[in-house]
This record gives structure tokens, sequence and C-alpha cells, in this order.
């Protein structure tokens, strides 16, 4: 495998593994706030946040290298790790929401 072909794998790796992460820490943020545990709820939004933080860095490099005139291999492993990466977004933002939706259900109860 070449140099090129290791280095966008592991970039590839590296925001699926990202978005893995923060996937993973929204969704345990609304069982925490499911179970009225707010604070580990919120615990678990912020590692969501930093995990997204960090993949977007990693794409910052992606964007940097297209723009100066280096192309950045477009492969269907990089296609999935955008996806992915989206995906947990997306989940962070609706965590965020359920979470509020909880709190005002608890604070009724």
């Amino acid at each position: 495998m070449g140099e090129d072909k290791k280095e966008t794998m592991e970039v590839v790796m590296s925001l699926i593994m990202y978005g893995g992460d923060a996937r993973s820490s929204a969704m345990e943020a609304i069982h925490a706030a499911k179970n009225s545990d707010f604070e580990l709820a919120a615990e678990k939004i912020i590692g969501a946040q930093k995990s997204i933080s960090e993949a977007h860095q990693v794409q910052t490099g992606l964007l940097t290298q297209e723009a100066s005139g280096e192309p950045v291999e477009l492969n269907l492993l990089m296609v999935h790790a955008q996806d992915h990466l989206m995906t947990a977004m997306t989940y962070k933002d609706l965590a965020e929401e359920m979470i509020d939706l909880y709190q005002r259900v608890d604070s009724i109860q």
C-alpha cells in the first residue's frame, strides 16, 4: 500500500472513529436524561462535541489540502466516513433537544 493510500486510510478511520465516539456519547446522553441524570447527560454531550471538534480538525486538514491544489482521494470509504460524521452531528443535535424535553417532563412530574 502506497504512502498516500495509508494517509487516506488514517484520515478515513479517524473520521469514522470520532463520528462513532460522538454518536455513542449522544446516545448515552439521551439514556442518561431518560433516567433523569441530567448532569451525566450534559457530560456526554460535551464528550460528543469534543469528538465532533476533533473530526472537524481532520476535515479542515482535508479542505486545506484540496484548497492548496493537492487533490484529496475520494473513495467509498471517505464518503462513508463523512456520512458517519454527519450522522453523529445530527444525533448530538437531536440528543440536546431530547434532553431538554426530558428536563421539562421531569420538572412537571
